[in-house]
């Protein structure tokens, strides 16, 4: 599928007794499978895993907002270096 070239797999994880599952929600037919030692170190993997990028957006900055910062400290470390 394009969009999974392009930008990614977008997995989703799933806890099933010990096995942990997970599958692209795009729907491209990329999954997997791996078996935990127990359950609740299972379920405690995939609700971990099981997070978007986007979920914590409001509270990370974007590149974008941070280009100033980045541009102030490049600009700092060549006046360092010359």
């Amino acid at each position: 599928m394009l969009l999974c070239r392009v930008f990614g797999h977008r997995f989703r994880f799933e806890d099933e007794g010990e096995t942990m599952r997970w599958h692209c929600q795009r729907g491209c037919g990329a999954e997997g499978a791996k078996r935990y030692a127990s359950v609740r170190d299972t379920r405690r993997y995939a609700r971990a895993f099981d997070k978007e990028d986007r979920d914590d957006l409001g509270r990370r900055a974007p590149l974008v907002g941070l280009l100033p910062l980045r541009l102030v400290r490049a600009l700092r470390e060549r006046s360092r270096r010359s």
